[in-house]
């Protein structure tokens, strides 16, 4: 594990205020999917599985019996940490330059802990070693879905179509789409489509960054919908379609940004024996999908389409 010391800092005499770093999305489920309220444990949730019918009933006919069934589904808790070793140094030079060092740590580990949730909601891989998580079964990811349209170039040229069939996959199960997340690369395609004269299709788009709404749908753009960087091995997803209040999360219990000074928190050896302090943030999510149905992929073989 990396420790950061101050040989990895530049100490000049002047200092500019802020320290640079490449961005990266945050969570595009926070978006398109309202947190709510929870406790922290398990918590079930009652499913209307069969609608009551309503009947005619002629002048003096009998009237019949009509039922309406239910299901659960539990939402279950998943905890999230990022621990970020140091040298002591570091927190000096940090006080003494002003600059932002552990601001800009607590800032970076909050969105990592965003990227969490998606990467958890929609792939259920451990955003540390990409690797899939087991505890995390695959009727509570998002990608597990079997509604997927896969862009082949030779028959959907053009991405409107492609999220056209996918949005009809969610319509033909029953679910309205409310929702859309876009992989960046993606939503660069769409925000790039021009008619044959030149003029864009979705001028609206911009670079397709910072979009909130495609089609009348709420929409959001985030590298984590792919997974990249952080997957493993490439997922393929480009987009993702769906009634988006089946999604049932919220925060169950964070933990403040905790300073250790003591101990060995992460594995790495004793932080004293080692001069080192270390930056902790921790949040417990619980998450559940009602039903996956409601949900539609769009796939490409083919990278950065």
């Amino acid at each position: 594990m990396a420790v950061l010391a101050t040989s990895n800092i530049t100490l000049p005499k002047n200092i500019a205020d802020g320290l640079f770093s490449k961005a990266m999305t945050g969570s595009a489920v926070a978006q398109l999917a309202g947190a709510e309220p929870q406790k922290f444990g398990e918590v079930t949730h009652m499913t209307l599985t069969g609608r009551p019918r309503a009947e005619y009933v002629g002048e003096g006919a009998d009237k019949s019996h009509t039922t309406a069934t239910f299901g659960t589904k539990v939402v279950t808790p998943h905890k999230v940490q990022v621990t970020m070793r140091f040298n002591e140094e570091v927190q000096w030079a940090d006080e003494d330059y002003q600059l932002g060092v552990l601001s800009t740590l607590g800032d970076e580990g909050g969105l990592a802990l965003a990227r969490a949730l998606d990467l958890g909601v929609m792939h259920g891989i451990n955003p540390l070693t990409g690797a899939v998580i087991a505890g995390i079964v695959a009727g509570d990811r998002i990608a597990s879905t079997t509604n997927a349209v896969e862009i082949v170039t030779a028959t959907l040229t053009t991405p409107d179509i492609v999220l056209e069939q996918a949005a009809g996959l969610v319509i033909a199960d029953g679910y309205v789409p409310n929702g859309i997340a876009f992989d960046p690369t993606y939503a660069w395609t769409i925000a790039t489509a021009r008619y044959s004269d030149g003029r864009k299709k979705y001028p609206e788009f911009g670079f397709g960054a910072n979009i909130s709404a495609f089609e009348g749908l709420t929409a959001a753009s985030s590298s984590t919908v792919g997974g990249s960087p952080e997957a493993a091995s490439p997922t393929n997803i480009k987009a993702i379609v769906g009634q988006w209040d089946l999604l049932r999360w919220g925060v169950q219990k964070r933990v403040p940004v905790e300073l250790i000074k003591y101990g060995d928190p992460d594995g790495q050896g004793d932080l004293k024996r080692k001069n080192q302090i270390a930056l902790r943030l921790e949040v417990v999510y619980g998450w559940g999908i009602m039903d996956l149905d409601g949900f539609a992929k769009v796939t490409d073989a083919v990278a950065n389409v």
